[in-house]
């Protein structure tokens, strides 16, 4: 038998589209970051609430869960939400479903759970495992759902219906705050008593011209789930009238006596989402370190008769209070919230300060209140046409029996009936089902009865219509019945700004019972955001540092390029100043001691994380003294200069020392002696110097003069000091009466050769490449190469563009040898000093992230 040859497969042709991939991600990217923005991340200002948050609270009031009826299983309210309305996973449902139950989260509980539901150290238990039901505060927020309050629009799959918004019977975007994380933006918002904001919302119906300050005559600020005391208002007032700022919170912490010879501090509240395990922690850890003093041992006795309780005992022979300052200092038993109200208004994010989220809720009220009074007017109307019908079929009862007996069907009943009587259809139908119980005596007194109610229902709801006064005094009525049904006292206690650590009585009595010297001492600040102290010898009679040593060698550890550098002692204050124009007063005794002759600026911390900065906007670009005389000169980013009076510093823990301009920021900020000169450096290679004393000092509110004249679309890049002489450099804060540190040895990396006095590094590049991946060009000029010009003028060419190149990525202008790291720290290669002032640059091996001078060994 001949095999039989198998046939050809037939192949199907491919179909290859040819697509723009910069075109289809920007596309993808667009879609979901709208998606998180508008349908995750952030609340709604009108009911303070997330979709999948409004959509639990929604389906649970569709499944009766009220506070009257049994718990459920939380995983069947997860699935009924998941499959019906929320088209993500499970595990995304029950976290913001545990959430809105957690009372140390929500000010206002809106979920009543039964079961595990976590703690602030621990996650809660699997959904199958606990419990659930809407709490009363819930159940003001869905009433009136059923009254055409507020837009239903289709879910996921177009087969049901979710409501846009939730009525919301009180604020609780204010009441139990937000937080979550979008795509460029986010939002982090504070919990208030709702006592308190039902009276600010209630005075602002009265008074729309209401301003900040009497809005917080009735909410004064932030009322926290677990209590303690809110220290400084000044970040809560600049919160509530731009829609940011930052509060710091402290644990609640009483003096006891433990035994008849032991004293304990006992701590029964904690800050704002802080658990007791993690406090335990950073006190072990800061007692191993040394960093903490005086503490005996921890232990926590919290329970659920009690509450929260922490004992941390004594050692004999230390102050309590001394203790309890440096446990403020140095564990979470002093903690800082940062406030960034940005909800969606009309489907837009915007930030928010108070008067807009308490206005733009009245408005949300206003609304939902006429919609429900036209529903219920509607509904009033129809029921009185229904009524009037019925008693005219009464009143003459033999005579519609008998039409509607001798009616063939029902459509000529109905017909006849609307003949004889002068009905409507509605009113010949609602005849036609009327049953036979309906005709009797006490059924028409009843109808009479009705009848006149509903008129007067009608006459009050088209009133309140008609006036947009009684709209509103309804609303504040029923906001103040909430209040009084819902409203609890303020737990957290509010005080005023507290002085700086280092000139309160506690902080003396903290220094004196650890018997810490008032010693010289430096403060070094990296160009990486790292901060160290290096106390001088204790064995040396003078005050100054000992001399460097002659063999002394540049470290090449990581954090080694300084910015700035400042002399102080162990008990004094410094000042630490931002690029958003603020100075910030800091102790030294907080900061890591490093030993005189190993300075390793790795060892020391993040100052960003020391100080109660804004993490998103905000950098800290050098140390400054409080008690030198000289004033402090400030660049920016427009090329305004500023010489601020020395000593008029107020006793606040932070202020303002310069008024910027919208766009503005500080890039720079030196403490030079009167005969230096100020040097600007512009994106556009420019560079200008100048003397100090031709820039007059000015009080802290003023706003600067010209400092440099920028070409179109130029901007100032760096702004330091030099010494006229141009034998050191002021950078930063100057170390003694204005000498650089200096540097004797081998140098570091490729600064082998040191090159004494003043140098000009500058790294050029294309502007349109992303950051760090570009290495780019750089030179290293003396600055005697560069000619002083006039202030307010444009400077000279400080580098020439090749080709690919149009601006200056960086620039540092200080002592030699200069030290150039990477991001993190990591040393890098320039190129070797002497370079002409216009030349153009060497190519670099690999990018740099910032310039600064080498540490002095003392």
């Amino acid at each position: 038998m001949t095999p039989k040859t198998p046939e050809p497969a037939t192949t199907t042709p491919e179909n290859i589209e040819d697509i723009d991939v910069s075109s289809e991600m920007q596309g993808s990217f667009l879609e979901y970051a709208y998606s998180v923005i508008y349908s995750r991340a952030l609340p709604d200002a009108r009911d303070g609430l997330k979709p999948v948050q409004r959509r639990i609270l929604y389906q649970m009031s569709e499944m009766g869960l009220r506070p009257d009826r049994g718990h459920v299983k939380s995983a069947r309210v997860v699935g009924e939400v998941m499959g019906k309305l929320h088209p993500h996973g499970d595990a995304s449902i029950y976290d913001a479903m545990v959430r809105l139950a957690q009372p140390w989260t929500m000010r206002l509980p809106l979920i009543d759970g039964h079961g595990n539901f976590g703690s602030l150290d621990d996650g809660p238990a699997a959904s199958r495992y606990t419990e659930a039901r809407l709490a009363p505060a819930a159940l003001v927020m869905t009433d009136g759902l059923d009254e055409d309050v507020v837009d239903f629009v289709p879910n996921y799959d177009n087969q049901l219906t979710q409501p846009d918004v939730l009525p919301a019977a009180y604020p609780n975007l204010l009441v139990n705050g937000a937080s979550g994380i979008a795509v460029g933006m986010a939002t982090n918002m504070a919990p208030h008593n709702l006592i308190e904001v039902v009276a600010g919302a209630r005075y602002l119906i009265t008074h729309p011209d209401a301003t900040v300050d009497e809005l917080m005559s009735f909410i004064p600020g932030p009322d926290l789930p677990g209590g303690g005391t809110i220290v400084g208002l000044a970040g809560i007032r600049d919160a509530y009238a731009t829609g940011r700022g930052a509060f710091k919170t402290r644990a609640k912490v009483s003096v006891e006596n433990l035994t008849a010879r032991k004293v304990g501090l006992v701590v029964t509240e904690l800050p704002y989402l802080v658990g007791a395990e993690k406090v335990i922690s950073k006190i072990k850890d800061g007692v191993n370190s040394k960093k903490l003093q005086g503490v005996s041992d921890v232990t926590d006795l919290t329970d659920r008769t009690n509450g929260l309780r922490l004992v941390i005992g004594i050692k004999t022979g230390f102050d309590p209070l001394a203790v309890l300052e440096q446990l403020y200092r140095q564990t979470p038993l002093e903690d800082s919230f940062n406030i960034n109200n940005v909800a969606l208004v009309g489907g837009s994010p915007q930030t928010l300060g108070l008067k807009e989220l308490l206005q733009v809720y009245v408005d949300h009220r206003i609304e939902v209140t006429t919609r429900r009074t036209r529903f219920r007017l509607t509904k009033r109307r129809e029921r009185l046409h229904l009524v009037l019908g019925l008693l005219i079929a009464i009143l003459d009862i033999d005579e519609v029996i008998q039409v509607i007996r001798n009616s063939d069907d029902t459509d000529q009943a109905r017909t006849r009936l609307i003949d004889v009587f002068d009905l409507s259809v509605l009113q010949a139908d609602y005849i036609l089902e009327l049953r036979l119980r309906r005709l009797t005596k006490f059924s028409r007194i009843e109808l009479e009865a009705e009848r006149d109610a509903l008129q007067r229902e009608i006459e009050q709801l088209e009133a309140l219509l008609a006036s947009p006064a009684l709209i509103r005094q309804t609303v504040s009525e029923e906001l103040d019945e909430v209040a009084d049904r819902l409203g609890t006292p303020r737990r957290t206690l509010l005080t005023e700004a507290r002085p700086a650590p280092a000139s309160t009585a506690a902080a003396r009595r903290v220094q004196e019972s650890l018997e810490l010297a008032d010693t010289p001492c430096r403060i070094y600040l990296s160009t990486t955001g790292r901060s160290i102290r290096v106390d001088a010898r204790a064995d040396d009679d003078s005050s100054d540092f000992p001399a460097p040593a002659p063999a002394a060698r540049l470290r090449r550890g990581k954090h080694d390029a300084v910015r700035s550098v400042v002399e102080g002692t162990t008990r004094t204050e410094i000042g630490a100043v931002t690029n958003l124009g603020r100075l910030i007063r800091m102790s030294v005794l907080d900061l890591p001691v490093v030993p005189a002759n190993s300075v390793q600026l790795a060892a020391g911390v993040r100052i960003a994380d020391y100080l109660a900065l804004d993490p998103k906007r905000e950098r800290v670009i050098a140390l400054v003294s409080l008690t030198s005389e000289r004033p402090i000169a400030l660049g920016t980013r427009q090329g305004t200069v500023k010489r601020v009076t020395p000593g008029d510093w107020p006793s606040k823990p932070d202020f303002e020392l310069i008024t910027l301009k919208p766009g503005d920021e500080v890039v720079g900020a030196t403490q030079p002696a009167e005969s230096s000169n100020l040097v600007f450096v512009a994106s556009d290679a420019q560079l200008l110097h100048f003397p100090a004393a031709s820039v007059r000092p000015q009080g802290r509110s003023a706003g600067g003069m010209a400092g440099i004249s920028l070409g179109a679309g130029a901007t100032v890049i760096a702004f330091s000091a030099v010494d006229a002489a141009g034998g050191g450099a002021a950078s930063g804060a100057d170390v003694g009466e204005g000498g650089a540190p200096s540097v004797a040895g081998d140098g570091a990396a490729s600064n082998a050769a040191v090159e004494p006095g003043i140098v000009v590094v500058t790294i050029a590049g294309n502007s349109s490449t992303l950051p760090g991946t570009d290495a780019g060009s750089a030179k290293v000029s003396a600055f005697s190469e560069f000619p002083a010009k006039g202030r307010a003028t444009g400077g000279v060419r400080s580098q020439r563009f090749i080709k690919g190149e149009d601006a200056l990525q960086l620039a540092w202008v200080g002592p030699a040898p200069a030290l150039a790291v990477a991001p993190d720290g990591a040393v890098r290669t320039l190129p070797d000093p002497g370079a002409k002032r216009d030349a153009s640059g060497t190519p670099l091996a690999a990018p740099v992230g910032s310039v600064g001078f080498a540490v002095t060994l003392p």
